[in-house]
């Protein structure tokens, strides 16, 4: 199959090189010049684990290119995908379009013969309509079906996600649409993968019912561990026990900071301005907005109480910085309340991650960026574990204890055994445990 993938941020890169690892001829299609450029010299903009790889095997065996102008790709294309940022509108929460609407204008007048127009972005339920609409009204006798196919890709492990996914949604009743898409996805079947087609609305909500849902997830078990910090309870037992009931299930029952990242801060508000304008508001997922949103907010305190609540004139050394590990995504990260909370109540900011500084030097003033988690430590009244880095949970905790000024140690994350941190001689707090 031909495939144009508008857009090379995450979710068009990632797509585009599994779809050329199936075989298919793709072409990646991006406005951004020096982004164009640096892909076609190789470098990959974006930290994912293994997709550097990925992108130079598919290029060296001809499936996958770059371009700037996607008219030759658009015109030659069976499929093409929208892949562009729908990020939070300011304002009013709703997700901006704009891209998609600009990239449907693009493709209304470039498409030759039967195409399908794939919107792999996260839209609004109706989004598909609208792209139709603007295809169809500059181009009556246009030959093409819009069709929802929503990513359910985790940063950090994308590619595995792509190539066995837990199932693909398809949204579109066109039979000839549904034979591309069965296609495209043909190199599933020896995986037995479910592809579920629906049609195209119910598609699109499922992408957001998802995301929410497991948002909502995270913020009850972080609501669980407050409790059980009150009433002396292990949040880690409890996650064990509630999880290992098939009705839920252990995934995302990990205590923490809050959620980030690109996907869940945006959908879950997106969701309910779809729901509120629709005249029927989602609850559960307003609630679990501003739960979240105070938690964030809250974890500077967490780590004044460690200090007896005074932070003026101490050093705080922040390790990890980026939303979850294995990416370079400072998007919602939890870093970006609690750093600025900390500066504010008068500490010292000393940081290290080992993929997001670049990013974060631009996000974070005021923090100053180290070149290794002991280099962050030296000197600090208290070291403080925000994102669970590999390289976090395995620290010479001994080297650790002759760095710093106070062994004082703050585990957002609950890396780390309680018994283990106090049997060295550090005051250690963690999440929803004694």
């Amino acid at each position: 199959m031909r495939v144009a993938m508008i857009g090379t941020g995450y979710v068009g890169l990632v797509s585009g090189a599994c779809f050329a690892d199936f075989g298919h001829d793709v072409i990646c299609v991006d406005k951004d010049p020096s982004k164009i450029e640096r892909l076609e010299r190789g470098e990959i903009p974006i930290f994912e684990p293994g997709l550097d790889d990925l992108v130079a095997a598919n290029v060296r065996g001809g499936r996958l290119s770059f371009a700037l102008d996607g008219a030759e790709a658009i015109r030659t294309a069976d499929a093409v995908f929208i892949a562009v940022g729908t990020p939070s509108r300011r304002g009013d929460g709703h997700a901006d379009l704009s891209y998609v609407h600009a990239a449907a204008e693009e493709i209304a007048g470039l498409i030759e013969g039967f195409t399908v127009v794939v919107t792999k972005s996260t839209v609004p339920v109706g989004t598909g309509d609208e792209i139709e609409r603007i295809i169809r009204e500059r181009r009556p006798d246009a030959d093409f079906a819009v069709v929802s196919n929503p990513e359910f890709l985790r940063e950090g492990a994308a590619i595995e996600d792509f190539k066995r996914p837990d199932r693909v949604v398809v949204g579109t009743d066109d039979p000839r649409a549904q034979t591309v898409m069965r296609e495209l996805y043909r190199p599933l079947n020896l995986n037995e993968t479910p592809i579920l087609f629906t049609g195209r609305r119910t598609s699109e909500l499922i992408k957001y019912a998802a995301n929410a849902f497991l948002a909502m997830k995270i913020t009850f078990i972080n609501e669980m561990a407050d409790l059980c910090e009150v009433v002396g309870a292990d949040v880690q037992q409890v996650a064990r026990g509630i999880g290992l009931d098939k009705r839920i299930g252990a995934k995302f029952l990990h205590a923490g900071p809050g959620y980030g990242g690109s996907c869940f801060p945006k959908d879950t508000l997106a969701l309910v301005r779809t729901a509120t304008d629709a005249g029927s508001p989602v609850r559960l997922i307003e609630t679990t907005v501003a739960i979240n949103d105070a938690r964030k907010k809250a974890m500077a305190g967490k780590v004044a109480a460690a200090l007896d609540g005074e932070l003026k004139g101490k050093t705080v050394a922040l390790l990890g910085l980026t939303f979850k590990p294995n990416t370079d995504d400072m998007r919602d990260a939890p870093s970006l309340e609690v750093a600025p909370a900390l500066i504010a109540m008068g500490a010292t900011v000393q940081a290290f991650d080992p993929e997001g500084m670049r990013e974060a030097s631009k996000l974070l003033e005021g923090v100053v960026f180290k070149d290794g988690p002991y280099e962050a430590v030296e000197g600090a009244d208290v070291v403080v574990i925000l994102t669970e880095w590999d390289q976090f949970r395995a620290l010479d905790l001994d080297r650790v204890k002759l760095l710093v000024r106070q062994p004082v140690m703050v585990d957002l994350r609950n890396v780390y055994r309680p018994e283990d941190l106090r049997a060295r001689g550090f005051r250690y707090a963690s999440i929803g445990r004694a």
